[in-house]
């Protein structure tokens, strides 16, 4: 028996549950979408700025987080994002000609997913931004996500003042060029296997990820002290140290490769993509392409922090969520007990959080084993027809950006992706 219950259990019936569209066609789809899933090898091979490796990146496009949506549309949090990253940019002197330009159309905003790229919370890209270059070596595919800035006021969670664009503009000058000359004495980093070891040691890789960022610094400690001179190693190696959640970007630009892969396959009911803005909460499913199904995020829940209540928080935020779409994650909570500390419940919550999503998923991942339920695989391959006969949710792990701009961070949290879009996909799919 498993900690946490048995497997024969309530996940198992769930997922014998009849589900409608699923004859030998759609079955045959995904197993085709849940292969490419699962079988992607994405690597770490380089650290370049936007302009140069992101495809369609121009000096006038700012990406953002999740479906499509315009500058008055967007959650203040997201609009100072985007205005602090103009002027970290070059592109205006004051966040106040920032926002000019944004509402005025003379620069141009677009989803971080239609460009390969994925972002934490407001997930805003700027073409002088620096970014991880993740290549799935099985398939060939490329994906990218800046540097995670840390906790607190930071750029993603829309702070923008003069201590957070120095920080951004010490990433860009000194950090990145610097991760850039690591990697090419070390050769690419493997983050298939990286993710597979930190679930092993409590994190579940995007919420926590402690285990994986002592990781990445184990590995490239040797090879930064060794490519660069005088204290910029220490540097570096301090900023990369003192930041828990720096290996949280390095994890969904692994989730971005292999969801990528997964492309168009006809008839299949598996999601590959789960993002949102604030304002709406989108996912695609391998059978509809590219298409955005979205619906309204729920209110935030969690546990705020200290001066904070539910009512400071932003719905539903960033592409980061493409990590439960990748099997990690919520999707992977029982293996990261002392998160609850951070998100709030209880340690033997996470267990069954875990083993509910066994019942809505295709597959058991194969390389992300959980030590607490006998390593079995993480549930993965989200499936769109076994929500809606289920009814039940996903599960995703989340920050909570406050509502007012430069407040920053104010919570975290355990959310649901919104019943309606996966109502909305297989309707669409049935069609």
């Amino acid at each position: 028996m498993a900690i946490g219950g048995s497997r024969e259990s309530m996940t198992e019936r769930q997922a014998a549950a009849p589900v409608s569209g699923a004859g030998p066609a759609r079955r045959a789809a995904n197993a085709t979408a849940l292969e490419r899933l699962t079988g992607g090898h994405p690597f770490l091979v380089d650290v370049r700025p936007a302009i140069e490796v992101v495809p369609g990146m121009r000096p006038d496009l700012v990406l953002h987080a999740g479906p499509p949506l315009a500058w008055d549309e967007m959650v203040p949090p997201m609009q100072a994002a985007v205005a602090g990253a103009l002027v970290y940019g070059g592109r205006c002197r004051t966040l106040d000609e920032a926002a000019a330009l944004a509402r005025d159309g003379r620069v141009q905003l677009a989803p971080a997913h239609d460009h390969g790229m994925v972002g934490p919370m407001a997930g805003v890209v700027s073409a002088t931004m620096p970014v991880f270059v993740v290549r799935n070596e099985t398939y060939g595919n490329v994906a990218f996500a800046t540097i995670n800035e840390g906790l607190g006021r930071v750029l993603r969670f829309g702070a923008n003042d003069d201590s957070v664009l120095t920080r951004l503009a010490w990433i860009r000058d000194v950090l990145a060029p610097s991760l850039g000359a690591a990697l090419r004495r070390s050769g690419p980093i493997d983050l298939r296997q990286m993710i597979g070891e930190a679930l092993h040691r409590g994190d579940e890789a995007h919420n926590r990820n402690k285990a994986g960022t002592a990781l990445f610094v184990r590995h490239v400690a040797p090879h930064l002290c060794r490519a660069l001179a005088g204290d910029v190693a220490a540097q570096c190696l301090e900023f990369i140290g003192g930041n828990d959640h720096f290996f949280l970007n390095l994890s969904i630009a692994h989730s971005k490769a292999v969801t990528d892969a997964v492309g168009t396959v006809a008839g299949s009911s598996l999601v590959t993509a789960m993002a949102g803005n604030g304002v709406r909460f989108g996912l695609r499913v391998a059978g509809l392409g590219a298409a955005w199904i979205t619906a309204p995020p729920d209110p935030p829940v969690g546990r705020m922090f200290e001066g904070f209540s539910q009512s400071d928080g932003v719905p539903l935020m960033g592409d980061s969520y493409v990590s439960e779409v990748a099997g990690v994650g919520a999707f992977a909570l029982a293996a990261a007990p002392a998160i609850a500390g951070f998100i709030g419940g209880r340690a033997g919550e996470m267990v069954a959080h875990t083993q509910r999503m066994y019942g809505i998923t295709a597959g058991e991942h194969p390389a992300f084993t959980i030590p607490a339920l006998d390593f079995r695989g993480t549930p993965v391959g989200i499936d769109v027809d076994r929500v809606v006969a289920t009814g039940v949710r996903p599960i995703l792990n989340t920050g909570i950006a406050g509502r007012r701009p430069g407040v920053g961070q104010v919570g975290a949290g355990i959310a649901s992706a919104p019943l309606a879009c996966f109502v909305d996909a297989a309707a669409r799919l049935a069609r």
